[in-house]
């Protein structure tokens, strides 16, 4: 079914390389689909569309190829026969390349070694020649040599770039120095083929995004994926501001979190410098004392003159779309009673930050 998903793709001229097809098929076998269909598409959606054109194709394709498709969730529960991924290696590796993969014994020996280091192995490694991890010579991991290496992981960043891109739009603007093709011809031809050049504009992206980060504490475990959500805003947008916050919004915030009680920036300020055309994201679990946020010194940190919702509201009436994107499960949010007292600020617009939840905010920012 899966072999039939990826050609019927090719078929619609959307892109997919082998790649990204074995990608989504170790994904799947790593159970990260959250045994729903909803999960599978966006994850083969991430995995496999590399530009916002071709989505409208791929879902398409998507519902054809599994319309009425009601036990896809069993699917998911199964291992993925190995057989499957064999004979994609055999079709697209050179011979050197099977002869390297011989070297270990063969698959079988391989993806066999392969269990049993996830079994052994409690931790991340960074380096060696033994465990999963990366920069290091194991055949298994990341960013690391090994000719005869089975690759795991450093796709999120890729991942969440494809969802941002939904985000971005484009217009002319500028000075028309840029020579417009089209227009040109259709010039020419009224002139009756005196050649009659036309100028437009270059098409930039005019989408501005500010990012509000809540950083330490409770939010140290989520440090990786918010740093490879901030990786992927700066690169996708030409026009993106960035602060720091911890907890909650007071009247201050930095841009520098070594050198967040020495380098400090009014709140105001940032008010009166990004126009309410900016989109604002603000990511953080909003786990704090409900105090943070609904009493004047409230604050963990200093003696805040105002509560923390006043400025959530300041900030809120500014800017004329805004989320909030929590990096914790969403189906913990309701034993903390400050997440729903953020959540009734940001009038439910809180969402997971998943590629769901990003796909969902993405929606909310450019109604």
């Amino acid at each position: 079914m899966f072999t039939r998903f990826f050609y019927a793709l090719r078929e619609a001229q959307v892109p997919v390389s082998v790649t990204e097809y074995l990608t989504l098929l170790e994904a799947v076998k790593a159970g990260l689909v959250a045994w729903s269909v909803d999960s599978f598409y966006y994850l083969s959606r991430a995995a496999l569309v590399k530009d916002e054109r071709h989505l409208d194709r791929f879902d398409k394709v998507f519902g054809h190829v599994f319309q009425g498709l009601e036990a896809l969730d069993e699917l998911f529960g199964k291992e993925l026969p190995e057989e499957w991924l064999r004979k994609l290696a055999e079709l697209n590796l050179t011979p050197e390349e099977m002869a390297k993969v011989e070297a270990l014994g063969g698959w079988d020996k391989l993806m066999e070694t392969l269990r049993q280091r996830l079994e052994e192995q409690k931790g991340r490694h960074q380096g060696g020649s033994k465990w999963i991890g990366t920069a290091g010579t194991s055949p298994f991991g990341a960013n690391g040599y090994n000719p005869e290496g089975v690759r795991i992981g450093q796709d999120g960043t890729r991942n969440i770039k494809v969802a941002l891109r939904k985000l971005r739009k484009f217009a002319r603007q500028g000075r028309p120095d840029e020579l417009d093709i089209g227009g040109t011809i259709r010039q020419t031809a009224k002139n009756g083929g005196w050649l009659d050049l036309q100028m437009q504009a270059e098409r930039r992206n005019v989408v501005n995004v500010v990012l509000f980060l809540d950083v330490g504490g409770s939010m140290d475990p989520y440090v990786k994926l918010c740093e490879e959500l901030f990786s992927a805003a700066r690169s996708e947008f030409k026009h993106l501001e960035y602060f720091y916050f911890h907890n909650c919004p007071y009247e201050r915030l930095w841009r520098d979190n070594r050198r967040r009680h020495v380098e400090r920036i009014d709140t105001m300020e940032v008010l009166h410098t990004f126009g309410p055309d900016y989109k604002a994201v603000f990511v953080g679990d909003a786990a704090m004392s409900p105090y943070e946020i609904a009493v004047a010194g409230g604050s963990v940190e200093h003696m805040n003159p105002e509560p923390g919702r006043v400025w959530i509201q300041r900030l809120l009436s500014h800017f004329r779309r805004s989320v909030w994107l929590n990096p914790v499960q969403e189906r913990f949010w309701k034993y903390t009673q400050s997440v729903g007292m953020v959540q009734e600020l940001m009038e439910n617009r809180m969402y997971p930050l998943t590629l769901g939840g990003l796909d969902g905010a993405i929606k909310d920012l450019n109604a």
